[in-house]
């Protein structure tokens, strides 16, 4: 199972950034995908955005889209989810998750233990 720890959240003004880091171990990750979802107060867990290890294809949610970007760095295992032109609605825990692809389908392996953005108006 990969290991996960997110860094990188905090209290920003609205249209400021933050970039948040995926520090991934515990296994080679050319057969994974990861992502990063949010979780508001009171709302359900959302996709946020994905990027596939072994190709880098990226995958975002209509609400992020041209505002975020997620990247990573394969000498150091890392996953970034670069937030610019932040909005309050932005504000939630951020969780950082890893899928393996099986041969037929991508299952959950891990998640990340969380991290909170909060953007005030």
């Amino acid at each position: 199972q990969v290991q996960l720890v997110e860094s990188g959240g905090g209290l920003v003004q609205a249209g400021g950034s933050l970039r948040l880091s995926c520090a991934a171990s515990g296994r080679t990750f050319s057969s994974y995908r990861m992502g990063w979802l949010r979780q508001a107060p009171g709302k359900e867990r959302e996709f946020v955005a994905r990027i596939v290890w072994s190709s880098g294809s990226t995958y975002y949610a209509d609400s992020v889209k041209g505002r975020f970007t997620i990247s990573r760095d394969n000498a150091k295992n890392t996953v970034y989810l670069q937030m610019n032109s932040l909005k309050p609605e932005d504000t939630a825990v951020y969780y950082c998750n890893a899928e393996r692809w099986s041969g037929s389908r991508w299952s959950a392996d891990s998640w990340g233990q969380g991290t909170q953005v909060t953007v005030s108006s």
